[in-house]
């Protein structure tokens, strides 16, 4: 199944997503930072990379940039996730690069439902 990165700097929004996708048999792997993530990106090679936008660093923004610009990573679609419910946010998020924009709380069947419409098209 696929593995999933989860970006994310809140351990509860972590336990939370991790155990959705679990239970629905993808694996997953967590960074605590924009930072981590694009170097857990780099090293593990997910299939797919769940980005929260704010955190403390690089933000979602400019992760989901680097990561979607990267020759090395551009191929490991991005799905947002976050409280930004702004239309704003939304459109500029996947001018950043992201496959998808989801607002939290997250609806189990919405993210999983995304991920494979994503993963289906990559």
């Amino acid at each position: 199944m696929a593995r999933i990165l989860i970006v994310d700097d809140s351990p509860t929004e972590v336990h939370v997503l991790k155990t959705m996708l679990e239970k629905n048999g993808f694996d997953t792997l967590a960074a605590m930072s924009g930072e981590e993530g694009i170097e857990k990106a780099r090293n593990e090679r997910p299939d797919l990379i769940l980005m929260d936008i704010v955190m403390p660093g690089l933000n979602g923004f400019q992760a989901t940039r680097q990561l979607t610009r990267d020759p090395d990573t551009a191929s490991i679609p991005v799905i947002i996730v976050t409280t930004k419910d702004q239309e704003t946010d939304r459109i500029w998020g996947l001018r950043q690069g992201a496959k998808d924009y989801i607002t939290k709380p997250v609806e189990e069947k919405d993210l999983v439902a995304k991920i494979k419409a994503v993963l289906g098209a990559a």
